[in-house]
């Protein structure tokens, strides 16, 4: 008899881990509150460990097929001159909206795998299932059944934007400055993606006029950018990361994603590691009989990698927007890229 899995989460870590087990004869079941997916969102990059782990549920082709590949960036200051360049030419990022990259990885999914418009049932109606993986994301309700209220995510200090506009570019930049940055990346559907980042309270207010105004001494890719942005196509989130949990698992049930280790946005990495513990997850659960063996494994791959991005995007982000080590930022980034 095929063993069974409930995905509480259709979100990129619930998605590529459902197309794992559904590819390797589990009957799985995907809650998601949303009715549907989503018809908009920012860029994401996706790094070399992300892209095996596509490739290993079969999705690697068609995301680079849609998505962009990123050889090189640019570490800019306000003034728009050079910090460092970063050549990538040997690990290929691609760009991929994110959009594009949750109908890529459902596409294959068998009919009725996502029941859109449901959400999550309690972990003590799922106990039928072989396993339960808790994929929903930074405020996780299933995280907080496993271990109350002691580990919810904590604001890093910054607040975010983010959107896209009309336009084709091959490049990608960002540029900081004491307290805030400002990215520019391409994206697939002919448009351009950015995104900002300030330092400031949570909840702190702000369209377009305060970022127009916030940046608009910056160089002339920057303003061009924000001119021809518009509140349909813009984003505004403050910024958290998890406090770091005892196990991503307990009992037969899993956490991936946002869910078990949501990190600063800095290092670029929040979905390639959701898409990282998916196969990792789906592999091991699928390597042989003994779910709970496999459970423990999975944490015991996952935490203290995972655990070590959480903090380095944390330093980068400091690093990033500092004001008073910004002479040995620059000169560290320098370093780093082969250019001191």
């Amino acid at each position: 008899m095929a063993h069974s899995a409930a995905v509480l989460g259709g979100g990129i870590g619930g998605l590529a881990v459902a197309r794992y087990l559904s590819r390797a004869g589990w009957h799985v079941e995907v809650f998601e509150r949303a009715d549907s997916l989503p018809a908009s969102g920012t860029a994401l990059g996706m790094w070399p460990q992300a892209l095996d782990a596509l490739d290993a549920i079969g999705a690697g082709d068609p995301l680079r097929a849609r998505g962009s590949a990123q050889h090189r960036g640019s570490f800019l200051r306000p003034d728009g001159s050079v910090i460092g360049t970063i050549d990538n030419r040997d690990r290929t990022a691609y760009l991929l909206s994110r959009p594009a990259l949750l109908a890529t990885l459902a596409e294959t999914l068998p009919d009725g795998t996502i029941s859109f418009g449901t959400p999550a049932p309690t972990l003590d109606t799922l106990t039928d299932r072989d396993v339960v993986i808790g994929a929903d994301g930074l405020r996780s309700p299933t995280r907080r059944q496993l271990f109350g209220d002691t580990f919810e995510p904590v604001y890093i200090g910054a607040t975010a934007w983010r959107g896209w506009v009309p336009g084709r570019r091959d490049t990608v930049s960002e540029t900081w400055d004491r307290d805030a940055l400002f990215g520019i990346t391409p994206r697939d559907g002919d448009l351009v993606n950015w995104f900002a980042c300030v330092r400031a309270d949570a909840g702190h207010p702000g369209g377009l006029d305060y970022l127009r105004s916030r940046f608009g001494n910056w160089h002339a890719d920057v303003r061009a950018v924000l001119e021809a942005a518009t509140p349909g196509a813009l984003l505004h989130h403050d910024l958290y990361e998890s406090p770091a949990l005892p196990s991503y698992v307990s009992g037969n049930t899993a956490l991936l994603g946002d869910a078990a280790h949501a990190m600063a946005p800095n290092l670029g990495r929040g979905a390639c590691e959701a898409l990282v513990d998916a196969v990792t997850l789906g592999r091991l659960l699928t390597s042989g009989n003994d779910i709970h063996s496999a459970l423990l494994r999975y944490d015991r791959a996952r935490r203290p990698a995972t655990r070590r991005l959480v903090r380095g995007s944390r330093v980068m982000s400091s690093l990033a927007m500092t004001g008073r080590l910004r002479p040995l930022r620059d000169l560290t980034l320098k370093v780093a890229a082969g250019l001191a």
